[in-house]
């Protein structure tokens, strides 16, 4: 991605945000494989974030069309928005589930459900658990039931 479609990215985000009349600081990270990094810092998050990510997920969506129509790119791209780090404490905060899930699943030899979850989240639990051996995971469920079962390995 050459430093014009990188300008007009940054030029989209802001106006995008600066119409919603909310106290937000915005900042595009230049983008990594296809990926734009679009970090927000906002003084009322919540609202934006939405319960369990919900509204994150919808503008993080809507920016990614927006962009669509005015940049022109050679290929796909994603546009990956965090707000004041949600993001990046929930990745965090579903290792340490999934770490500690797994560890009570080995000494009860008795799987274990995680709650529903988003495909993304999923990922980064099977991700986590991937390297261990005593351990498997699978996803199960359907729609915004799916979730992730951990099982001692046989």
């Amino acid at each position: 991605m050459d430093q014009t479609n990188i300008r007009k990215i940054k030029k989209v985000v802001q106006e995008f945000f600066e119409n919603t009349g909310l106290a937000i600081t915005t900042e595009v990270k230049n983008p990594v494989d296809s990926t734009i990094p679009v970090n927000l810092t906002a003084s009322e998050p919540q609202t934006l974030i939405g319960e369990r990510g919900q509204n994150l997920a919808e503008i993080q969506r809507l920016l990614k069309v927006i962009l669509k129509k005015q940049i022109v790119f050679e290929g796909p791209f994603y546009v990956d928005l965090d707000i004041n780090e949600y993001k990046k404490k929930k990745v965090e905060y579903l290792k340490e589930l999934a770490k500690t899930t797994a560890d009570e699943v080995v000494l009860a030899k008795k799987e274990k459900d995680l709650p529903p979850m988003p495909p993304y989240e999923r990922r980064v639990v099977h991700i986590e658990l991937a390297s261990r051996n005593d351990i498997a995971t699978e996803s199960i469920g359907q729609g915004p039931e799916r979730k992730v079962v951990i099982r001692p390995y046989p």
